[in-house]
């Protein structure tokens, strides 16, 4: 991870120095004091650029410009009337853009207030986040690289007269992008490498150190307790299905009772899925290898709770299968019961990640009884011909949490939109054979898929489901996310977290 150093002095032997400018190039405080340290480069060089005007995620490159300097990188900063905090986090992430293409590991940056920012501090640790979570680089198989360009940026010193604040601003955030890569990482590996048992074993290493409590129930416990939803999803596999309970305790043990109540996670995590006997396709099929991107992002919320020693009491739990075909797999018309004791006839073995979920939902309110429920998944490829890639779907039970979700969501830049629930959805998964079908129908697909997972939630359990098919992986590059696992919902979840239900 990058490291983001915060001092009052400019450090010796600065090779690259970044500054600030705004509107059509007007330079910043520190910028002018470069210009006139450099004879005027900076100024000329703005002038007689043709693209750079200043704007956010703008740059300019001024290099041989004298004053013991290599390069000097102008970032543009006029994002509107107000920066956000996102607008900030860009600033960041075009530093280090413009680092690589350099290929240089490192660089100060003089930072000011830009026009709409609210004080130094802020900016500096929200530059230094931004960077951060550009910066990340998933290049573990690669043994052959054509670009020699480095893949990441090793440290930035950020230069301002309110270090102090700002890096302790900083250290929480750097928590947080730790749990983002975390997810990144789990996400972004093979399926030959992330399987179920070697998914528990990253998730032990990664967070016992942290405090974290972990549990990990093996297939026959499950097929004991009465599991059948998740033993049958990972039937056909010859990697056993794995259900992991993550407890992590913020609060002290002399906290009131109520508010020791944990708020749970569940996450979805098929680790391959090919559909099954209900085959899926063949183009395309080796993307769904990220189909395990709930409980990634779950895990890594987790990382990011313990690191940054949150004040609440929480419970992740991990349904972990991989889902193949063979003479042994679940078929079309298969009935399973699940822990709940409902009845599933199975019509489409495709559609697993809502059984899986429906054992992991039962088993954290059957045994942590949580005030606040929230599964991920990348559940439906309806979710994506409603929302396209650029939101997650919630269905809810409740009128506050979705509103909660998508002002966390705008917030940090991981946009959720409230989905409806009726009860003709719910009648759509009702089956001639068993309580319920796993599929509705071609109507309403990631509807009926909620209404499914509904039917798992007790009477007086706040709960939520997010659909996160179209936002868990992304084929560009944006900002501050990397075109490959996203880690979408660590940050959402996390300010969701801090904002409604850590303890102040």
């Amino acid at each position: 991870m990058l490291k983001a150093g915060f001092t009052g002095t400019m450090p010796k032997n600065a090779g690259v120095i970044a500054v600030f400018a705004g509107k059509k190039g007007a330079l910043s405080k520190n910028a002018k004091d470069m210009d006139k340290k450099t004879g005027g480069a900076l100024s000329r060089a703005v002038k007689a650029s043709t693209h750079f005007e200043g704007k956010l995620k703008q740059s300019l490159v001024v290099s041989g410009a004298g004053g013991g300097v290599d390069h000097i990188i102008v970032l543009g900063t006029a994002g509107g009337k107000k920066l956000s905090a996102t607008d900030l986090e860009s600033l960041g992430a075009t530093l280090v853009k413009a680092l690589k293409d350099l290929k240089q590991k490192g660089a100060a940056v003089l930072v000011d207030l830009p026009d709409g920012a609210e004080n130094a501090a802020e900016t500096a640790a929200r530059f230094a986040f931004g960077a951060a979570l550009h910066n990340y680089s998933f290049d573990l198989y690669r043994t052959k690289k054509k670009d020699e360009r480095p893949k990441t940026v090793e440290k930035l010193d950020l230069v301002l007269g309110e270090a102090a604040a700002a890096k302790k601003l900083y250290a929480p955030m750097e928590k947080i992008a730790a749990g983002v890569f975390f997810t990144r990482d789990l996400v972004s590996e093979p399926p030959n490498v992330l399987y179920p048992e070697s998914f528990v074993d990253r998730v032990k290493k990664e967070l016992t150190p942290l405090g974290v409590k972990i549990q990990v129930l093996t297939e026959k416990q499950m097929e004991k307790m009465g599991m059948g939803a998740i033993i049958g999803v990972g039937k056909g596999s010859v990697r056993p299905p794995r259900m992991v309970v993550m407890q992590y305790d913020g609060l002290p043990k002399n906290a009131p009772a109520a508010a020791k109540k944990p708020v749970a996670f569940v996450g979805k995590g098929i680790t391959f899925d090919t559909g099954g006997i209900s085959l899926k396709p063949g183009p395309g099929m080796d993307e769904m290898k990220w189909d395990m991107g709930g409980a990634g992002t779950v895990s890594g919320l987790m990382k990011a709770l313990a690191g940054r020693k949150a004040k609440i009491n929480a419970i992740g739990i991990l349904a972990l299968a991989e889902n193949m075909p063979d003479g042994n797999a679940t078929r079309p018309g298969d009935v399973l019961t699940s822990l709940s004791g409902q009845t599933i006839e199975v019509l489409n073995t495709d559609a697993e990640g809502r059984l899986v979920l429906a054992d992991a939902m039962w088993y954290v309110q059957d045994k942590f009884k949580p005030k606040v429920m929230i599964d991920l998944a990348t559940l439906t490829g309806a979710i994506i011909i409603a929302l396209g890639h650029e939101y997650a779907g919630i269905f809810s039970n409740d009128d506050d949490l979705p509103k909660h979700l998508m002002t966390a969501g705008e917030d940090v830049s991981e946009k959720t939109w409230h989905m409806p629930m009726c009860t003709a959805w719910d009648k759509a998964i009702d089956s001639d054979i068993a309580d319920m079908k796993n599929i509705g129908g071609r109507d309403a697909g990631s509807a009926t898929a909620a209404a499914f997972l509904k039917r798992f939630v007790k009477d007086g359990t706040v709960w939520a489901h997010l659909d996160i098919a179209g936002v868990a992986w992304s084929k560009k590059d944006r900002p501050t996310v990397p075109k490959g696992g996203t880690g979408f919902g660590v940050r959402l979840l996390d300010h969701l977290v801090a904002a409604h239900y850590e303890a102040k």
